[in-house]
């Protein structure tokens, strides 16, 4: 069943300035609608592609990282290397080894064998961490205060990058509540406005109050489509219905008044931040790295398919680039004269 999509029958000249802008939003959802659509229908064929092209690079980029981990790690306990050496050796070892924790392209042996030395470092750190914490120096005699002013000055840009930092996961944070707490105000709003716009429906078009024979078959078709779509959730679909209705009876020959446009944006916007929600979760699910979430997360709204292909194909290639990397580093890796070059270069 196709509906006109417009508020009133009335020329677009003489709505008021409300019902146009109603018009627009109807117009806007229904483009969200045929965009939705079309990244339901792409999900799968996006994912097939990645699973092809960017999933055997991540496992062989994984493999050659567990690699140099097993060899780093085989190296620590040699005691071959100063302490400055065995410094960038636990630092290399320790990113590794929480790098590799989630990977999937290991095996259960490898996988037990990285969750031993992430395991380590962390127990490790939490030691160090108890030690200072028992050991703080008494600053108030000369020959105990150790810490130059220079310790000190490191002290406070140490805390200041903290603070920023801390201060910069604070409004992420607050961004993201406020965006759930709006996502969740939409939802609550669509599902009232659903339930009182199907009993307004129902009530106007229940064939079994209709005597006309032939009204009577258009009303249980109509109420067919209200019952799909108010179990689709579908409340677009639902006040369309509506308007078309308020049309055929002639309410809306003078124009909808101002509380039915007031309550007709109200519930299409809640629909219309339901639509946008999930393009993003779809969206979201198909972006693979960081650096593409950051890149997506600035064009939401403005991301189309194509770009996603664009995307995967960036993707590989850059971690093609990096496992031609790991791979050479490895070779240097593989023999105590290459990993002491590498570490005097510090590009372990």
């Amino acid at each position: 069943m196709s509906f006109d999509l417009k508020t009133t029958v009335q020329p677009d000249a003489e709505l008021s300035p409300q019902q146009k802008k109603l018009n627009r939003l109807i117009e806007k959802i229904e483009q969200q609608k045929i965009d939705l659509a079309a990244w339901e229908k792409a999900q799968n064929d996006i994912q097939q592609y990645a699973r092809q092209t960017l999933v055997p690079v991540y496992n062989e980029l994984h493999t050659v990282l567990f690699q140099q981990l097993e060899q780093l790690w085989k190296y620590l306990h040699s005691g071959e290397f100063s302490k400055g050496d065995v410094i960038q050796l636990d630092g290399k070892i320790q990113h590794l080894a929480a790098y590799l924790k989630d990977s999937k392209a290991l095996s259960e042996q490898e996988a037990n064998t990285v969750e031993e030395i992430d395991t380590f470092y962390k127990q490790y750190a939490e030691h160090t961490q108890t030690k200072k914490a028992k050991k703080k120096p008494f600053v108030g005699s000369d020959p105990v205060f150790e810490t130059s002013i220079q310790d000190i000055d490191n002290g406070f840009d140490e805390t200041e990058v903290w603070d920023s930092e801390h201060h910069q996961q604070a409004r992420e944070q607050a961004k993201l509540k406020k965006q759930q707490e709006k996502r969740e105000q939409a939802e609550k709003m669509a599902e009232q406005s659903l339930k009182m716009v199907y009993l307004k429906i129902a009530a106007v078009i229940h064939p079994d109050r209709e005597q006309d024979e032939s009204k009577k078959v258009e009303k249980t078709e109509m109420l067919q489509h209200a019952n799909a779509a108010y179990e689709k959730q579908d409340l677009f679909y639902l006040l369309k219905l509506q308007i078309q209705i308020e049309q055929n009876r002639g309410a809306a020959q003078k124009g909808l008044s101002t509380e039915q446009i007031k309550f007709y944006k109200l519930a299409l916007d809640a629909q219309s931040q339901q639509l946008d929600h999930q393009i993003d979760e779809i969206i979201d699910s198909l972006v693979w790295s960081e650096n593409a979430k950051i890149a997506m997360q600035k064009f939401k709204g403005k991301v189309q398919i194509t770009d996603l292909y664009k995307q995967i194909d960036a993707d590989t290639s850059a971690i093609k680039q990096q496992v031609k990397w790991e791979k050479e580093r490895l070779k240097y890796m593989s023999r105590v004269k290459g990993l002491e070059m590498l570490l005097e270069h510090q590009t372990l």
